[in-house]
């Protein structure tokens, strides 16, 4: 299977999902505010560890 092939294959099976793939449950402000915090939580942990003593 050559790469063209099996891109050609994602393609038609993305356009045959119909809605694009968004589900009615997942909200893109939920999401991206969930990542912001995660991110958050994951920097203010880094900067911790990460003191100049």
């Amino acid at each position: 299977m050559s790469l063209t092939s099996t891109a050609h294959q994602l393609v038609t099976l993305a356009a045959e999902s119909g809605e694009g793939g968004n589900h009615e449950s997942l909200s893109p402000y939920l999401t991206g505010g969930g990542a912001f915090v995660v991110l958050m939580l994951l920097l203010f942990i880094t900067t911790r560890f990460n003191r100049d003593r």
